[in-house]
């Protein structure tokens, strides 16, 4: 099979584009052609700029620098309109649309058609949206309210909505994460024939099947840099695999001797209804578990489930000799686990409070005395648990929602150690924050290990994940599809793992 030959120019061309947010580059010098009647798949482990590059294809972001050409001519999008203007739409994992508005108002709005008198015109956009709809062999009215619909049809609604504004290049971010299989087949024939009215189409996914089975060229990022580009054609899975984790272990992740002990927490048959299914895992004291996972695998909804905040509809599990299923936080507190949540700003930290209130709050009852808070006790215990894991802050009096990032995340952590946990489950403990801080963090992880607390890491950072866990859980699609140890830990297998790459032969 030959690749099909490419149109003499892309329709839309990204070269030299970069962008840095405070103390993270996300793009360095990265590059995109899209081209007009083509399927380019952008390919990338979480983590590698892809979303970024989608918000500066859609005005959202601004670069600082590169430029940006639409058939050959260098434009600027200032804004989402300008973007949309110049007829690039995206259609992301999670339609951006208003249950309360019918399918017409969602398609038009915004650019709804007008009579006369400037005002909505309502046959026409009816009519219009019946068209649109037709169109794209979507058997919907257009008088529905969207909240009357199910997610294939709402993504059906929000590619309606991207043609009502004669889009040239159309952005489908992960379309398919929560589609049936036969929704999926529907939207690969959708994908036809928009190729066949000559679309720029940039698909991203983590699923190689999929990609393999509809995209006419890839373009791979890692680490926020533009790795390689190509045909479909020439390139095999274990290639882009390889382009994709291409890098060694990085030597900042530190081990220390310890002794992996008695299992602490064993979960049988965990299963929520729409999150995840048949879990299974063993972890033991002193161990550092890490658990790997695509977008949508469900590793933080199992550790969410863990620690009481949704319940499972079926499985239990045993910490130390007995067996529970945690039917709140405040059980698992009392259990003894605890869970550092990826969004350490909205889930985490207490904003507005100070820093040593934050450390202490799941800890006043060994602060107070007669239903009295002791400020003196307070502070001591902040200031043993922040001195340990190098907080940098002006005094413990600093509100917590003045601090970086990692500092941030630092207090969160000792908010949990303070409680004497017997497991900590930390999920993405260093997304956002500064290299220091992730050794760090990297440095207590190892010495709580050493300590023997038992550690559950869940990060889509692949060095990380190898770096500091002593076995890897890999999730996919709710469930758990390897189990890693020893020199079978390595980033190949751990990304077909992950997104379903059969092993080579």
């Amino acid at each position: 099979m030959t690749a099909a030959p490419l149109p003499p120019q892309p329709v839309l061309r990204l070269s030299g584009i970069s962008k840095s947010f405070p103390g993270v580059r996300a793009l360095s010098d990265v590059q995109l052609d899209l081209y007009a009647g083509q399927v380019t798949a952008l390919i990338g482990e979480n983590g590698a700029g892809k979303s970024t590059i989608v918000k500066v294809l859609t005005g959202i972001y601004q670069p600082d620098a590169g430029r940006i050409e639409v058939d050959g001519a260098q434009v600027q999008f200032p804004t989402a309109d300008a973007a949309a203007r110049a007829g690039v739409t995206a259609i992301h994992q999670e339609t951006v649309l208003f249950d309360e508005l019918t399918v017409a108002e969602n398609i038009f709005l915004g650019h709804a058609p007008r009579t006369r008198l400037g005002l909505i015109d309502w046959v026409a956009m009816e009519a219009q949206a019946r068209a649109l709809l037709d169109r794209i062999g979507a058997d919907l009215d257009p008088r529905l309210t969207l909240r009357e619909l199910g997610i294939a049809s709402k993504h059906l609604v929000a590619i309606a909505r991207a043609l009502s504004i004669d889009a040239r290049v159309v952005i489908m971010d992960e379309p398919t994460a929560a589609l049936s299989h036969k929704e999926i087949h529907e939207l690969y024939e959708l994908v036809e024939r928009l190729k066949a009215e000559g679309k720029a189409i940039l698909f991203i996914s983590h699923k190689f099947d999929e990609i393999f089975r509809i995209a006419d060229r890839y373009t791979v990022f890692r680490d926020g840099a533009f790795i390689g580009a190509g045909a479909m054609a020439d390139v095999t899975e274990g290639q882009l695999v390889q382009m994709m984790v291409g890098r060694s272990v990085d030597q900042i992740f530190p081990k220390r001797a310890h002794n992996i002990g008695a299992p602490v927490l064993t979960v049988a048959g965990y299963s929520h209804p729409t999150e995840f299914e048949d879990i299974n895992f063993t972890l033991h004291r002193g161990e550092i578990l890490g658990f790997y996972g695509l977008v949508g695998a469900g590793r933080s909804e199992v550790m969410q489930a863990l620690f009481g905040i949704t319940k499972p509809s079926k499985g239990a599990c045993r910490i130390g000799d007995g067996v529970a299923v945690i039917r709140s936080t405040a059980e698992a507190i009392a259990q003894g686990i605890v869970y550092v949540p990826e969004d350490r700003g909205k889930q985490g930290a207490v904003k507005g409070l100070p820093i040593f209130q934050n450390v202490t709050l799941p800890s006043l009852s060994r602060t107070s005395r007669g239903g009295f808070l002791r400020m003196a006790e307070e502070f001591k215990l902040a200031r043993d648990y922040t001195r340990r894991l190098d907080l940098r802050a002006a005094s413990l009096d600093q509100d917590v929602g003045l601090l970086s990032g990692g500092n941030q995340q630092k207090v969160v952590i000792a908010k949990w150690l303070a409680t004497k946990p017997r497991v900590i489950i930390l999920d993405e403990p260093t997304k956002g924050i500064d290299i220091g801080s992730k050794a760090a963090v990297h440095d207590f992880m190892a010495e709580l290990a050493a300590e023997g607390l038992a550690v559950i890491m869940v990060s889509s950072e692949i060095p990380e994940i190898l770096g500091m866990s002593d076995r890897v859980i890999v999730m996919r699609e709710g469930r758990i599809a390897a189990e890693l140890t020893g020199s079978d830990m390595t980033p190949e297998r751990l990304v077909r793992a992950a997104a379903g790459i059969a092993e080579a032969a």
